[in-house]
């Protein structure tokens, strides 16, 4: 059977159309839920967005779903949100309504499920809307988590004088909802230690270990940066940060969604933009779920064990020249010596075209495809690198990256140069 060498096997796509952000990734039921932003039969953004629906048994391969959520019932757009599990009662799904007159200023409103399936959902009343006097130029992805008191849902704004902020509201019974303010903000002109934008998208707060983590996706309209977040603490409603820090590089990664695996480890799943489909039927990517922990004053992201689960094989190592890997393969490379300079260049097996290069110096990794570059900073020797057909994602303890990288074949080769060594597994 021929391979669809132009289509991602561990990175979630649609069978067809336009994605963009991952919501609501659940383990329920014995299964992962995983629900995303969906325009069917288009492969362009379009405001008419619904919530698509896939399932999966380890996180890595999904099976496409019906449709949880579309317009209508006086939406005009379904858009980015979130779910909620009780300890008792069913599971509440938040989501923004948006009206085609303005999509930048939406609504959250509430949905239950018609059964344990989740297949299903029947959409209720709006729990949420802006109050009145705040002016603001994005008001959107209702974020629900409960902060051992009561729920609280955090809501992803820009005020009109250019504060990036996010506000609050609590609830007893996931049904009524109150204001509450401002959960935390910072003003476009702020720039240490991070910028973090005009609005804040996707805000999502939990508990990483014994602290708070809020994560944002920075955006400046109408441009989407990167993934930020803060370590700090939420007292009675308000987060005071007391560090910040900077996730996410390269052009594709955006609006993470936090999600806790059936072992409670918390991790993030993002949109990949600009994978997509040279025969136009899909567009769009996820990225493969990533779990976090802390180092010091430092979120770290690292792949999902799932993907250690899924190697086959025997490993191929080498500590120059060149290999051959699979068009599947997490990569774990080492650099070995003490300037830390080192190059990897991963070219097409057939084709004898460059796909990538990866360049480590001066406290850098540099990845350039075709003429396009992007660094992040790197301190530490190992870094992994899994390459999935045209995506790749990078992880070291400073950042992670993701990149388009167009593939011609099932197979690549990997030269080495420089003080380092690399371990290749094949991935099922």
């Amino acid at each position: 059977m021929d391979i669809d060498v132009t289509r991602p096997r561990l990175h979630f796509t649609a069978h067809e159309g336009w994605i963009n952000d991952p919501l609501g990734l659940t383990f329920h039921g014995g299964r992962y839920h995983l629900f995303f932003q969906y325009v069917p039969g288009q492969t362009q953004w379009g405001p008419d967005q619904c919530w698509g629906h896939a399932t999966s048994d380890d996180l890595l391969h999904w099976t496409e779903q019906p449709v949880a959520l579309q317009p209508g019932d006086g939406d005009d757009g379904v858009w980015s949100g979130s779910i909620a599990v009780p300890d008792v009662g069913p599971a509440a799904l938040f989501y923004t309504t948006v009206n085609l007159d303005d999509v930048q200023v939406g609504k959250a409103r509430l949905a239950r499920p018609t059964d344990e399936t989740w297949t299903s959902w029947v959409k209720q009343d709006v729990v949420a809307e802006l109050p009145t006097g705040l002016d603001v130029v994005a008001y959107r992805d209702p974020y629900v988590f409960h902060d051992g008191t009561v729920w609280r849902m955090l809501m992803g704004a820009g005020l009109a004088d250019g504060t990036a902020t996010a506000l609050t509201y609590r609830s007893t019974d996931l049904e009524r909802w109150d204001y509450d303010g401002l959960l935390a903000s910072r003003h476009r002109t702020e720039t240490e230690p991070l910028w973090m934008g005009a609005v804040w998208e996707c805000p999502q707060l939990f508990r990483l270990g014994d602290t708070w983590v809020l994560t944002c996706s920075v955006w400046e309209p109408n441009v989407p940066h990167y993934e930020a977040y803060a370590i700090g603490d939420l007292v009675d409603g308000r987060f005071t940060a007391q560090s910040w820090g900077r996730l996410s590089y390269g052009p594709s990664y955006y609006a993470a969604s936090v999600f806790a695996d059936h072992d409670a480890h918390r991790g993030l799943i993002y949109w990949l933009r600009d994978v997509d489909d040279p025969a136009g039927r899909w567009a769009s990517a996820h990225s493969v779920p990533h779990r976090l922990s802390l180092a010091g004053d430092r979120v770290v992201a690292e792949p999902h064990p799932a993907l250690v689960a899924a190697r086959v094989g025997e490993p191929v190592e080498s500590s120059g020249g060149t290999l051959e890997i699979g068009w599947v393969s997490d990569l774990e490379w080492r650099l070995t010596g003490p300037s830390v300079q080192a190059v990897l260049v991963v070219t097409g097996a057939e084709s004898g075209r460059e796909e990538l290069r990866l360049t480590v110096s001066d406290g850098e990794l540099t990845a350039t495809v075709a003429a396009n570059s992007w660094t992040m900073p790197l301190t530490d020797r190992d870094v992994r690198v899994l390459v999935d057909g045209p995506v790749v994602e990078i992880f070291a303890t400073t950042g992670v990256m993701a990149l388009p990288v167009p593939s011609e074949g099932r197979l690549r080769v990997v030269t080495l140069t420089g003080e380092s060594h690399l371990t290749a597994h094949a991935l099922a």
